[in-house]
Order: C-alpha cells, then structure tokens, then sequence
C-alpha cells in the first residue's frame, strides 16, 4: 500500500461514509481514535475487462485505510456505527454505510458538515448552470482519484476514496493487544474474488 495523503482529525471521532447528501444522518464510527494526523494508504489491483466486444486494462483501487499504529493488525472486526444497536444485529447482515455515488470519505465527525459543503454546492451549481462543466471546490489528490477538503477553522480534513455502490463494509484491525492498528475499507475485494476466483 501506498500513502495517498494525511488527515486531521482533532476530535478524534471518526466519519465513514459518503460525503454526497443523503436523507439519513451521516454514519460515525463507535470507536475512538487518539486526535492527531493520520495517514490514508490505498492499494490497487490490475485485472482486464471486456466491454461491448473491446478488451480493456481494468486498475481499481482494492483497499483504503486509515493507519492509525504502525503495527500489523492480528485481529478484524466490523467497525460499528455510533447508531448501531449489537443486539439488533443479524448473522450475516450487512453493516456498514450506503452509496450510489462511488464515493466514500474519512473526516472528522464535529466538522462534518463544514466539511461535506462543496459536494452539495457542486450539485446545486451543476442544476443552475446545466451544460457548463464546474469544478467541485476540492483539492484532486493520486491523479484525481481522491479529493481532499480542509477546514481552516477547525484544522480538520475529509478525504475521499473510491466505494463501491450499495452498502459497503468497514473493518477495525486491532493489534494483539486489542489496540485499533488500522480502520480500513475494501469495497472490490469480493467483487474480484467473484470475477477472478483464485485457481
């Protein structure tokens, strides 16, 4: 995995969702983090594809995380939401936060909205002004495929990563002493396993 960019997270509560407008609240995780800068890793993974007859050099990214230790995590475990009631959960339900934009983010939960602001901006813009291409008020981060946003006020970020559409799952990896090494987020991982099982 490769470093992607840092974000703040003075509160040390942790958003994992969407950063496009939803009509439910925004998914904050249960756990805490220690407030500081952590780093944001991702990997890819290289497979062809065919669409409509033509051959094509697929590239996704695979996996993101949050590197929270420099420590190998021993142990994964779903990362509940601050919402979510264990004792209401099914064996084999899904948890997690829902998209149908392709886009997840890390931030900061006390700035969130501040945060999550250009996204709605964009749209509104995009419906005033239909035909003219606008950019959203983000910084393009790895070639565009992330996009971070600042909050001078509250020196907090948000970075966005590539999520699969649906409900995608997020991981807590704890250390062998049950410390959080990484929070992590792999919405293709079981896309390839289907497309390209192992032989």
């Amino acid at each position: 995995m490769s470093v992607v960019a840092s974000v703040r997270l003075p509160s040390g509560r942790l958003m994992v969702d969407t950063p496009w407008p939803e009509d439910r609240p925004a998914r904050e995780l249960a756990e805490r983090l220690s407030p500081g800068t952590y780093d944001v890793e991702a990997s890819w993974v290289e497979a062809p594809y065919e669409f409509m007859g033509q051959r094509f050099d697929g590239r996704e990214c695979a996996a993101v995380r949050l590197l929270v230790r420099d420590e190998p995590a021993s142990v994964w475990e779903i990362a509940l939401g601050v919402d979510d009631d264990v004792q209401q959960l099914v064996s084999g339900e899904e948890v997690g936060f829902q998209t149908d934009t392709a886009m997840g983010a890390f931030a900061d939960a006390c700035s969130w909205q501040a945060l999550t602001g250009p996204f709605p901006q964009f749209w509104d813009r995009s419906e005033q002004m239909p035909g003219v291409a606008i950019d959203r008020e983000t910084e393009k981060v790895h070639s565009g495929e992330f996009e971070k946003v600042t909050h001078c006020a509250s020196q907090a970020d948000l970075l966005t990563f590539p999520a699969e559409e649906g409900m995608t799952a997020v991981w807590i990896g704890r250390t062998t002493v049950g410390q959080v090494a990484t929070v992590a987020v792999a919405p293709y991982l079981s896309w390839l396993a289907d497309e390209h099982p192992a032989s």
